[in-house]
């Protein structure tokens, strides 16, 4: 972006110079309005021009201008009379709301289509799913809105911290959409409808076959984006970056390097061992039961279910519909497995209470919600995991699902160590602690070949049974306990998985710095996480994305060290096996 500052009082010669040198115009620019208009309608680049004071040579130095920018669309052009910093706060925020009010109801079709919509809607939301992401598409990339925030950006030091970001978060992603063409931005929300749609049906019927188009197109898709939104940059960057800032595949080579170099010794260790005993948590367990104890657990974990509803679906997942006073969890029934459902819940619980922390000064703007899906993770995979498989919360909750559960015949212990058990499987989300970041480095790997055009879609089964079996020493049966067990791509959330295992990392750091301030055992066993929620609120929660991943990490932690992570999976998991 060029932009230049003129004071339309300057004489001619000031002027036309200023524009010149500024705007970088070619040497044989005339300095005279014809050619001005010329030169400024021929412009590729974002270009702002910032005017004040007046003349009768700078009145129709201003309407050359205005002509110039009515006929080019990268030319915008600031009048400092046009509104105060007060009524362009005012539009800020106004813009933020009715954009809010847009994707309200984009999520609520999505909510509705992973939930309770009759299987034959997916094409009748699409259509819908279409319309909206244009009228948002529109509203966010028109000239009132972009020029509203670069007189923002050139008046910033006028406004609050939390504007600044605002107008940042803002410009970043009105600038990165204006290089998607419209047609085929709305082209990839009807496919992201429709793909997950078709991704539903074709787990359920283990059809890869059915789905393969969707993902060819889904791949495609998200490599001319990167192309567009930033060609200096490697696809599979870009995208790794846009859902954890800063990442890239040489820190995700890095990292994953740590996690394996201390993990696969750990796993051979425990596989030369006798395997815990997991049949306490199986059985026959009704639904109506598992609702009832998922209920419970909402209660434990401090879940105001006056603005959190619970529902199922086919992959579990957590959304805000609107703002943070309304987020939605999802869980799966496994009537053989309580335990399925039950992590299920308290790991979208942890996604849920983290929106819902968010402080209400940030209802309905751009920073209502989480950072990222690394910080995101951190805290649904610090309930689930630190929280939720501890002894001590174990202990706490046994009597409640004694009570719920009347057929289990087991300890408190018996089902610790059930939960605990470190034994390679099939299915992400079933994964124990330890053997989880395996499953994460084998879909890193594999959208990493993709975008390298070192694998086709139409291979990817063959390549994930062998890189699980390579990774997990598992054989997969089929395909919907392989390559289709994610909803992940078919949502168009390619570059997503590595946040996973960062926020397993992440999370790790944030117990042990918080364990220097709260008794985070005696609050578990007591059943009382209000000190724990207090301290994540204070920490994390209340920013919502006011501040970068990182600064929310140096804010807190210091430094990322993933070894951290790595010493607590060491320390509970030779304490279970007796290593």
């Amino acid at each position: 972006m060029k932009k230049a500052d003129i004071n339309l009082g300057w004489d001619k010669e000031r002027i036309h110079a200023e524009l010149a040198e500024k705007l970088e115009f070619p040497s044989y620019y005339g300095k005279n309005l014809d050619a001005l208009y010329d030169v400024l309608t021929d412009i590729c680049e974002e270009t702002v021009i910032a005017v004040e004071g007046e003349s009768d040579y700078g009145k129709k130095m201003l309407a050359t201008l205005k002509d110039a920018a009515a006929a080019n669309d990268k030319i915008i052009i600031l009048q400092e009379a046009n509104m105060t910093i007060s009524e362009a706060k005012e539009k800020l925020y106004a813009l933020q709301a009715k954009l809010a009010a847009y994707n309200h109801a984009t999520a609520v079709l999505y909510y509705d289509g992973a939930t309770t919509a009759p299987k034959g809607t997916g094409a009748n939301r699409a259509q819908t799913m279409a319309v909206l992401s244009g009228e948002i598409y529109t509203l966010s990339t028109g000239k009132e809105t972009v020029e509203l925030l670069e007189y923002l950006e050139a008046n910033k030091d006028q406004l609050a911290e939390k504007e600044q970001r605002m107008v940042h978060l803002m410009l970043k992603g009105i600038r990165q959409m204006q290089k998607i063409p419209f047609d085929q931005y709305i082209e990839l929300q009807k496919l992201i409808s429709e793909a997950d749609d078709v991704w539903h049906t074709a787990k359920e019927e283990n059809n890869f076959g059915m789905f393969r188009p969707y993902l060819e197109r889904m791949f495609e898709f998200y490599k001319k984006i990167a192309g567009w939104c930033a060609p200096e940059k490697d696809p599979y960057d870009y995208w790794l970056g846009e859902f954890e800032d800063g990442l890239s595949k040489a820190k995700c080579e890095e990292f994953f390097g740590t996690l394996r170099s201390r993990i696969v010794p750990l796993l051979q260790k425990i596989q030369a061992k006798p395997q815990l005993d997991t049949s306490c948590i199986k059985g026959s367990f009704p639904q109506s039961q598992q609702e009832q104890f998922s209920e419970y657990l909402m209660d434990v974990m401090g879940l105001d279910k006056m603005h959190c509803g619970i529902s199922t679906t086919e992959h579990p997942f957590t959304t805000t519909l609107g703002s943070h006073a309304d987020v939605r969890i999802t869980t799966k029934y496994h009537l053989d497995d309580f335990a399925n459902s039950l992590y299920s819940v308290v790991h979208e619980g942890g996604h849920a209470l983290y929106e819902m922390g968010v402080s209400d000064e940030y209802a309905y703007t751009v920073l209502d919600g989480g950072v990222s899906m690394g910080i995101h993770e951190s805290q649904s995979r610090f309930y689930e995991n630190y929280i939720g498989r501890s002894r001590s919360f174990i202990e706490y909750i046994f009597p409640k699902m004694q009570s719920i559960f009347p057929q289990l015949t087991c300890t408190a212990e018996d089902v610790y160590k059930a939960v605990n058990t470190a034994q390679p499987g099939l299915i992400r989300i079933e994964a124990d602690e330890l053997t989880y970041a395996l499953h994460i480095m084998v879909r890193y790997e594999l959208e990493k070949r993709i975008f390298a055009g070192e694998l086709e879609v139409k291979d990817l089964p063959c390549e994930w049974n062998r890189m699980y079996k390579e990774y997990l020493g598992v054989d997969v049966p089929s395909d919907k306990q392989g390559v289709l067990q994610d909803s992940h791509w078919s949502g168009g959330n390619i570059g997503y998985f590595p946040s996973y295992a960062l926020g397993s990392a992440y999370g790790a750091q944030f117990l042990k710095k918080m364990k220097e301030t709260v008794d985070v055992d005696k609050c578990i066993r007591e059943g009382n996480l209000a000190p724990i929620n207090e301290w994540n609120r204070e920490h994390i929660w209340q920013y919502g994305q006011l501040y970068t991943p990182t600064q929310i990490l140096e804010k807190t932690i210091g430094s990322f060290d993933p070894n951290v992570f790595c010493d607590y999976l060491e320390e509970k998991f030779t304490e279970l096996y007796n290593l």
